[in-house]
């Protein structure tokens, strides 16, 4: 039923595990808590984030959370589902394995890792583009969503990794 390519998906997962090395050395410093690169976002990192941080966030959840309704007909929808699940559970079971605490910047390679593959059936199949229907709605929104979270994603993981490997 879900058609994925067993050569993206292990692609996928060894850039996953690069990252996961690369964020071995934990930072050595005493970080705050809020959504800056090499600040820890927690459940504190978040109260301590501006408003239209915690509204954004909501926006984003929701948005991928809508994939579950398009999923079973529409292989860009279980791209995404699938790219939000798999990161979201590499990033947690790699953090509760080596003790990586949650930091913006680490957070935010795993966005860029498991996300492309989505973003890129967004914009090479373009359901955005379609008629209008629900389904073209949300392929929009979530294509939006996708480019302007990398936006700061990619800004936050340079700053991680040359923190970590500087």
């Amino acid at each position: 039923m879900f058609a994925f390519s067993k050569k993206p998906m292990l692609l996928i997962a060894l850039l996953g595990l690069i990252a996961a090395a690369l964020s071995l050395p934990a930072i050595a410093h005493e970080a705050a808590h809020g959504n800056g690169a090499l600040e820890i976002f927690d459940q504190e990192g978040m109260d301590n984030s501006p408003q239209w941080v915690r509204s954004w966030i909501l926006f984003m959840m929701l948005s991928f959370a809508g994939s579950l309704l398009f999923a079973w007909k529409h292989v860009v929808a279980r791209w995404v589902l699938g790219g939000f699940l798999l990161g979201a559970a590499a990033m947690l079971t790699i953090g509760k394995l080596f003790g990586v605490p949650p930091y913006s910047g680490y957070i935010a390679i795993f966005h860029l890792v498991f996300w492309s593959p989505a973003l890129y059936q967004l914009l090479t199949k373009r359901p955005f583009m379609g008629p209008l229907s629900p389904y073209s709605v949300w392929a929009g929104i979530m294509t939006f969503v996708i480019i302007f979270s990398f936006v700061f994603d990619i800004r936050d993981a340079f700053i991680y990794l040359r923190h970590l490997l500087g």
